[in-house]
């Protein structure tokens, strides 16, 4: 029960962040591979999954509130599609521990710039 109630906190936690749009399914992703025992490759398609309903309903309030640029759009979206593509091919070529360090090492330099970021 106690392993269910931390599963139920940690999908809260991370949806008001996707809401926010800061990154819930990153952390979703820590919290299984780090916390749950999900091995990083299904973590990844967890996360996948999880992200595509997350986004749906968050986008409208960006969209009335102005926070999607529309010129970028297009762009930002093809890029984003063909080159996670290109990397979801070369994932399942790559060791699990390779995958990790490059995600952590990822989420470190983010946290840092984040950190010290000024204004």
């Amino acid at each position: 029960m106690r392993d269910f109630l931390i599963a139920v906190l940690a999908g809260a936690v991370t949806g008001v962040l996707s809401g926010f749009g800061v990154g819930g399914g990153s952390l979703l992703l820590i919290y299984m591979t780090s916390f749950a025992g999900v091995s990083q490759a299904l973590a990844q398609g967890v996360n996948l999954l999880y992200f595509l309903p997350a986004a749906a309903t968050a986008l409208p309030a960006h969209f009335k509130n102005g926070y999607v640029e529309k010129g970028a759009l297009l762009p930002a979206i093809g890029l984003g599609l063909a080159c996670s593509a290109l990397t979801a091919w070369a994932a399942t070529a790559l060791d699990v521990e390779v995958l990790r360090k490059c995600f952590g090492g990822f989420l470190i330099v983010i946290g840092l710039r984040e950190l010290f970021r000024k204004g």
